[in-house]
């Protein structure tokens, strides 16, 4: 009889202790900076930080429809597909794309090769310019806009996994002002990854963008651009490609603007800041001295981008 109550109450000890102990441990885990029981979102309790690799798969995964499946897997040369088609037609991301796009699948090799590639796609196409079985043909003008729509679940999906991903918000954004016509809705997307991305450049670019060419507000425009500006990584001198090519769009679209206002010193000095940046700056620094000598002429100039 001893025996027993002597192991009852062991367990009752044991039970009693571990149930202080689940209170004391969900008390710090409450507290602590990595817990992600401090979102309601199902998807941080359960995947955590792996959900960020199912945000870039979905991602990738919105450019291969705006491919139309036509895209080369691990196995395939991808030189023409290091970075992605829908970001770079909307100039929002580095272009680093080499090679030819649409022979990564080379020639056929017999007969029944010829034949089977009837029953997949087999020819580099875009959403934007008809989809599959249309040719392509860059800086065509698309008569399939409306397809686009197709990537945005992809995109939104992917924003839910990874919300600080700043490309996810820009291209959809791109696409949904430029080739939709919603630009509200992309203002909103938008102001989503600035709740995420807080003063991230990127995303204020296009947000000026969107007041500058959608709205026709162009002191909005320049407020958001000057302050993408002062916050860019690009200036610094271990800035990575991506962050320098933002940094040049900021720049060019402010020098532009400044020429649209006839606040020609403004004008020379952003385009001075682009010629740091671009690839070509003889250029620019031929277009510089143009406002200079307007200047001094007490004329205005015309961008050389506009001139014949």
């Amino acid at each position: 009889m001893k025996g027993r109550w002597t192991g009852a109450l062991c367990a009752a000890a044991l039970l009693v202790g571990g149930a202080g102990l689940a209170a004391r441990l969900d008390s710090w885990f409450l507290q602590w900076a990595g817990n992600r029981a401090k979102t309601l979102n199902p998807l941080d309790v359960f995947v955590g930080q792996g959900q960020r690799l199912f945000g870039a798969h979905f991602y990738r995964k919105a450019d291969v429809y705006f491919h139309s499946g036509f895209y080369p897997s691990i196995f395939d040369n991808n030189e023409a597909f290091q970075t992605e088609h829908m970001a770079a037609d909307a100039d929002i991301a580095h272009d680093r794309n080499s090679g030819d796009e649409e022979e990564f699948l080379g020639g056929p090799r017999d007969l029944f090769d010829r034949f089977s590639r009837h029953f997949f796609p087999s020819q580099h196409t875009h959403l934007n310019e008809g989809g599959a079985g249309q040719n392509h043909q860059h800086g065509a003008p698309g008569h399939g806009d409306q397809q686009v729509r197709e990537i945005l679940p992809w995109l939104q999906i992917a924003a839910t996994l990874d919300p600080e991903l700043p490309e996810t918000y820009t291209v959809a954004a791109y696409w949904l002002r430029e080739r939709m016509g919603k630009d509200r809705e992309a203002e909103q997307f938008l102001r989503q990854g600035l709740r995420n991305l807080p003063n991230h450049p990127q995303l204020l670019f296009e947000l000026g963008r969107v007041y500058r060419e959608s709205r026709n507000d162009p002191a909005r425009a320049r407020n958001l651009w000057r302050h993408a500006s002062r916050v860019s990584p690009g200036w610094k001198e271990d800035a990575t490609p991506q962050d320098q090519f933002i940094l040049l769009q900021i720049e060019s679209r402010l020098a532009k603007l400044a020429e649209d206002q006839k606040d020609l010193p403004a004008a020379i000095a952003h385009w001075q800041n682009v010629a740091r940046f671009s690839p070509g700056p003889e250029h620019v620094f031929e277009h510089i001295a143009q406002l200079r000598q307007r200047m001094a002429n007490g004329t205005n100039a015309v961008p050389f981008f506009l001139q014949p």
